[in-house]
């Protein structure tokens, strides 16, 4: 058993034990990939300011995201495709997020369906939507989560075209995959993952399939999903989604300060600072470089989450003094889970709260909800000197 001590550590077992269509997919981000990398490089611009001869005693993670009690504000974040990173991924997931105590967030496009994982837990958790254009097919949807008692819809809303990833398209990913010689070529090395992959419930979207009229393989699923992304979703839209769903909603996707107030004017309860893990449009800042802009709008009138980068408890910290009231993970633990399944999701949340704590303590402070930006060091053009930047309202 390896020893594990970074995000990092596991992000190698997983490229060696998966098959590297799904290592890329996850691994990526759109054309150029700035943005994909701009999102973890940019937190090491941020420094921290140690503090010393402070009671660092009693310490806690702990906090609260949307209402819901966590053991750090840290959610696994919505990640499609999960199932085949390892079998059975999205159950294994949330069984190990509900073990640690954070939020588990079920995408729309996950192998394992609402009813699979609702089946395989004993705690509410969250469920992501992408809006399509079978509006049918989404109030029925989203009846579903209701009915599998998910406690927040998060609606994702800067999908509505899907940015082109070349490594998908050169290793043939899609609904059925278009196999290459190289393609099966390293399929026929990872035996461990085909052997599990075998007794997998499910190997195709399981929230799709059987739920929608004519889907019934992954080729009649390739062409339904390829048209399906509603290309008008606008703001009068996502109110009718909040109005339907009646619950709490967090809206995903946001990347600038007047969206950022708009989703607290039609009363989404949280917002994420987001750019699709820099998978959609390439050359947006990265989501921790927007953070304090959005922070200065609406930081008194919604809660404000952040994902896209986070690789440690340290980013996490940062995005937390900020202001940031919760975070998101999504590739750090897809390498745990790839590497060693739920076990290794829980490796994962280990690392990023150990690293989260002792970093907390070092900087002075003995709980999460008393981190600030008296915690860092922030370069005073961090958040971009921009000529054409709009002058806030």
């Amino acid at each position: 058993m390896p020893v594990i001590t970074t995000i990092e550590d596991l992000r190698r077992i997983y490229e060696r034990r998966v098959p590297r269509m799904f290592y890329d997919y996850a691994e990526s981000g759109s054309w150029t990939e700035q943005t994909f990398h701009d999102n973890s490089a940019d937190f090491s611009d941020i420094r921290l300011r140690q503090r010393v001869a402070v009671d660092m005693a009693g310490r806690s993670t702990a906090s609260q995201m949307i209402g819901e009690d966590v053991a750090m504000p840290v959610a696994l974040a919505p990640v499609g495709l999960t199932g085949m990173q390892h079998a059975d991924g999205e159950i294994k997931a949330a069984k190990a997020a509900e073990e640690f105590g954070v939020p588990f967030t079920l995408s729309t496009m996950s192998i394992n369906s609402i009813e699979d994982v609702a089946e395989h837990s004993s705690k509410p958790f969250w469920f992501q939507l992408y809006t399509m254009k079978d509006q049918d097919y989404v109030s029925r949807l989203i009846q579903r989560a209701k009915d599998a008692k998910c406690s927040a819809l998060v609606i994702t809303l800067d999908l509505q075209i899907l940015g082109q990833r070349h490594k998908d398209l050169k290793n043939g990913l899609s609904a059925p995959p278009k196999l290459t010689a190289k393609t099966i070529a390293n399929l026929m090395t990872k035996w461990a993952w085909g052997i599990e992959m075998l007794g997998a419930k499910r190997r195709e979207f399981g929230n799709i399939v059987g739920h929608v009229e004519g889907i019934s393989d992954a080729s009649s699923l390739g062409a339904w999903t390829a048209e399906q992304f509603d290309p008008s979703l606008d703001w009068a839209k996502v109110e009718k989604l909040i109005d339907q769903w009646g619950g709490k909603v967090i809206l995903k996707g946001i990347l600038d300060a007047e969206d950022a107030k708009m989703a607290a004017k039609i009363g989404a309860d949280a917002i994420i600072v987001s750019n699709h893990g820099g998978r959609q449009l390439d050359g947006a800042l990265s989501s921790i470089r927007m953070l304090p802009q959005i922070m200065d709008a609406v930081g008194g009138d919604i809660e404000v989450h952040l994902d896209s980068g986070i690789r440690s408890g340290q980013d996490v910290l940062k995005a937390l003094a900020l202001g940031a009231k919760g975070t998101y993970v999504g590739r750090a633990f897809v390498y745990g889970l790839g590497a060693m399944g739920q076990k290794g999701v829980t490796t994962a949340l280990d690392v990023i709260q150990k690293e989260l704590d002792t970093t907390m303590a070092l900087c002075g402070e003995r709980n999460v909800g008393d981190l600030g930006r008296h915690n860092l060091l922030i370069p005073e053009d961090f958040g971009g000197l921009w000529l054409n930047t709009p002058p806030a309202s």
